[in-house]
């Protein structure tokens, strides 16, 4: 199933996009931001299935021809650009893709959709390309750009596209998903659920890893112990996540998920809330000899090192910055 309905939270969007559907008021361009597997590329996939559906409706049919040449991926008139160097979308990519493609009308549909996912990844160079197509489209022309960051588009591209905000989700629409849709029993829904903090494909993710376990035990190993060990064998530790297939930001989501517990226990002695309840002897430790102040300059540490990270900086010197804070304050 992959129709409007099938989207998970994200209201505005849907509504924004199915009026348009229902009055015929399709723009050029859209931009899609949200976080990382927040389901920017299911809303992309659906909005271009249901533009090309024979029905002409504001859900896709699901049946029709055109329906199943999008539900396998196979549309001829949906195309989604690639990028052989996974840090850059090029000016080539975006020059023989879309600007050297647009001039072909659609094969069988009214509408030619391109979807370019990760694309803040585009050059400021294929921004100006991309530029070209949308100061001009043909009428039949519609481009999802699909981003994680609106802000590295430059101001001309935001001008010409609407910007769609994806929200976080509503934790009891993502723990009602993972208990229903993928009977994920209600102990791992509720840690899935805190870690994911509003993004569904996440929550997904964790919910399906066969390494989340082992991940969390070897990241509350550390955090237990993290005041008597030394800094090499703390990042020793932390460079084992390339054994496992998450990545480092869900093992930093765990350390913030852990202060925050620290941080909620200090402040009302109630450990129905936490996540790590059944660690609640070393919490109520940690929670002892910290400080509010300090509590908040580890979770603030732990954000700073993603966007570090995010951002290519040194990995160990990214990581003993943060040791260092979590131990001088934790």
């Amino acid at each position: 199933m992959a129709g409007f309905h099938d989207i998970i939270g994200q209201q505005q969007i849907k509504e924004h996009l199915q009026n348009a559907l229902s009055t015929g008021k399709v723009s050029h361009a859209y931009i899609i931001n949200g976080e990382k597997s927040s389901g920017k590329e299911f809303i992309a996939k659906v909005f271009a299935m249901t533009l090309q559906c024979e029905k002409g409706a504001a859900e896709p049919c699901q049946e029709c021809h055109s329906c199943h040449q999008a539900l396998s991926g196979n549309h001829p008139d949906i195309i989604f650009v690639t990028h052989e160097k996974p840090n850059s979308v090029s000016v080539d990519d975006i020059r023989t893709q879309i600007n050297g493609d647009v001039s072909i009308k659609p094969y069988s549909r009214p509408y030619k959709v391109y979807i370019v996912n990760e694309a803040e990844k585009m050059t400021v160079q294929a921004q100006n390309a991309i530029l070209k197509t949308l100061e001009e489209p043909p009428e039949y022309v519609v481009i999802l750009l699909l981003t994680t960051n609106v802000n590295s588009m430059l101001p001309t591209i935001l001008s010409r596209c609407v910007v769609l905000n994806m929200k976080p989700v509503a934790d009891e629409l993502v723990r009602g998903f993972l208990k229903r849709q993928m009977m994920v029993p209600d102990y791992k829904a509720e840690i899935c659920v805190a870690f994911a903090r509003g993004n569904i494909g996440k929550a997904k993710a964790l919910a399906s890893s066969e390494d989340f376990e082992n991940v969390k035990s070897e990241a509350l190993s550390i955090l237990k112990y993290i005041n008597e060990m030394e800094l090499s064998e703390i990042i020793a530790a932390i460079k084992k996540i390339n054994e496992y297939k998450l990545e480092i930001n869900d093992y930093l989501d765990i350390f913030s998920v852990w202060y925050r517990d620290v941080l909620l226990f200090k402040a009302t002695s109630d450990i129905n809330h936490l996540v790590f309840r059944e660690e609640i002897q070393t919490l109520r430790r940690t929670a002892q000899r910290s400080s509010y102040e300090g509590i908040e300059r580890i979770i603030e540490a732990l954000d700073t090192a993603k966007r570090r990270l995010d951002a290519n900086v040194n990995f160990e010197l990214t990581m003993e910055l943060l040791i260092l804070t979590i131990q001088e304050n934790g």
